[in-house]
């Protein structure tokens, strides 16, 4: 009876063994979003790579669902070891992802700002920190993109004080 209750201890359970699967699921529906080239680069075995591309060949949705499960099931018959590596790098894109989008809101929050009723404040700030940049041309710009606004014009001035603060941020 002890030996049979050691044995129950080391299985996992099925709550557990059912949450592996769905996270195997989960990861291979990420890779079947990657676009080819992306695949390319990632270490992968090559039934599961051979897998991938009928999942991203399948334009039906329930036999799109049914190819993805059918991946999952291949997948679930490697070694977790050998997706490591492309989960690793699925987990530094995520985070550059972010950190590119956190950068984007930065500058964009930056140009209302500069846009807004403490525009002024802002702006010598902006000088203090960059105090290279051509002000007249950043002037014009903020002046241009306020008239655009007030006449409810397309934001042309404003997607080029954008492009300008972006430019300023990469350097």
């Amino acid at each position: 009876m002890q030996d049979r209750e050691e044995v129950q201890d080391e299985r996992p359970s099925r709550s557990a063994r059912r949450r592996e699967a769905l996270d195997v699921l989960t990861f291979a529906k990420q890779l079947s979003e990657l676009p080819p080239a992306r695949l390319a680069k990632l270490e992968l075995p090559e039934d599961v790579r051979d897998e991938l591309a009928e999942v991203q060949r399948t334009p039906s949705h329930i036999a799109h669902k049914r190819q993805l499960a059918h991946l999952a099931k291949l997948m679930r018959a490697h070694d977790e070891e050998a997706f490591a590596p492309a989960r690793a790098t699925l987990a530094n894109d995520r985070g550059k992802n972010a950190r590119e989008t956190a950068a984007l809101h930065h500058i964009e929050a930056l140009r209302e700002n500069l846009l807004g009723e403490n525009a002024d404040a802002t702006l010598t700030a902006f000088f203090t920190a960059h105090p290279d940049i051509d002000h007249q041309h950043l002037r014009a710009l903020i002046r241009q993109s306020r008239r655009e606004r007030e006449a409810n014009k397309p934001p042309r001035a404003q997607r080029e004080l954008f492009r300008l603060l972006r430019d300023l941020d990469a350097s």
